[in-house]
C-alpha cells in the first residue's frame, strides 16, 4: 500500500470504529438538482426538487466539530471523489485497511434518486459536510454527533491488514482506487469552482 500524503493528527488503529458524519453524496446531488431542474421535474414534485436543492444547510468539516473532544482520535473530511475517496485517504495515510458496511453509511434517499437517474454512485458523489473519523468508542462519537442535529452511525472498522473491504448484504469486495468525481459524469464538475 503507497501511503497517502497527508498530515497525521492522531491515530488509526486497529480495532477502532469508523464512522461516517452527515450524508455521503448530499452536496453532489444537490449541484445537481439545482442544475438540472427542468430535466428532473418529469420525474419528480416540485417540492421534492426543492428539498433536494436545499441540502442540510448545517456545516460538517474539522473546525465545526470538537472531534477530539467526542471522542474521535483522527478524521478525514469527504469532498472530490466522495465518501470513498475519504475512506482510502484516511487509510492509506496510516497504510490500514478497514472493513465497511455499505448500507450504514448514511446517505438521503433523494440523493438516491438523482443518482439512480444518472446513473451514478452516491459514495463516489461530491460529499462536502460528510466526514469519516475513528473512535476507540464510535458508538459514543456517533450519540454525541447526533444529539448536535448530524446525522452520525458507526460504519466499520479499521483491520490489521491493508484490505479496504467494502461488504454489501452478503456480498464482499474491495475499494478500488479513487477515480473522478462523478459530477464529471454530468458536466457539473469544474475544479477550480469546487469548494
Amino acid at each position: 500500500m503507497k501511503p497517502v500524503e497527508r498530515e497525521l493528527r492522531g491515530t488509526l488503529e486497529a480495532g477502532q470504529d469508523l464512522v461516517a458524519a452527515g450524508y455521503a453524496g448530499l452536496e453532489g446531488a444537490r449541484r445537481i438538482a439545482k442544475a438540472r431542474e427542468a430535466e428532473l421535474s418529469a420525474w419528480f414534485s416540485r417540492t421534492y426538487i426543492e428539498r433536494m436543492q436545499q441540502g442540510t444547510g448545517r456545516i460538517i468539516d474539522e473546525d465545526s466539530v470538537p472531534w477530539r473532544e467526542y471522542g474521535a482520535t483522527e478524521w478525514e473530511c469527504a469532498g472530490e471523489g466522495g465518501i470513498f475517496t475519504a475512506l482510502w485517504n484516511l487509510s492509506g495515510a496510516y497504510r490500514r485497511g478497514f472493513q465497511v458496511d455499505l448500507y450504514r453509511i448514511p446517505v438521503r434517499q433523494d440523493t438516491i434518486e438523482v443518482c439512480e437517474r444518472y446513473e451514478l454512485n452516491p459514495y463516489r458523489l461530491y460529499s462536502k459536510n460528510c466526514v469519516i473519523a475513528a473512535a476507540d468508542n464510535g458508538y459514543h462519537l456517533a450519540e454525541r454527533l447526533i444529539r448536535e442535529g448530524i446525522p452520525a452511525a458507526v460504519i466499520g472498522v479499521v483491520s490489521r491488514g491493508i484490505g479496504r473491504e467494502i461488504h454489501y448484504g452478503q456480498v464482499r469486495g474491495f475499494l478500488e482506487r479513487p477515480r473522478e468525481d462523478e459530477l464529471v459524469s454530468v458536466n457539473l464538475w469544474k475544479k477550480e469552482t469546487m469548494v
